[in-house]
């Protein structure tokens, strides 16, 4: 199983209007061939002392897939291509981290 923590971190102020975007296309990746989990998440101030300063413009997104194909194959998937387009103007960056189950 592949674990996957994407970080998209979003212009001051825009997270609304891209997770207004970002559900738009969370029913099509559950639908692929391999898609474990898949959806976002904000942070929280959950008052614990390991947890760094709560992040306003970032949104989280933690998926599982069955393997790194299927991943790959996610990532050049015709809804994620037209999702891109539609969010390159709310991006500033983005973080992906892969991992394997232990």
């Amino acid at each position: 199983m592949i674990h996957v923590v994407a970080t998209i971190c979003v212009e001051t102020g825009k997270r609304d209007e891209f997770l207004e975007i970002f559900r738009g296309i969370v029913g099509d990746v559950r639908a692929e061939n391999g898609c474990i989990e898949y959806g976002p998440a904000i942070d929280i101030d959950a008052d614990l002392a390991a947890q760094p300063a709560v992040r306003l413009n970032a949104v989280v997104v933690i998926e599982k897939w069955e393997s790194l194909d299927a991943l790959k194959s996610h990532l050049v998937a015709p809804h994620m291509v037209a999702y891109k387009e539609k969010v390159k103007d709310l991006v500033r960056d983005v973080e992906l981290r892969v991992f394997e189950s232990a």
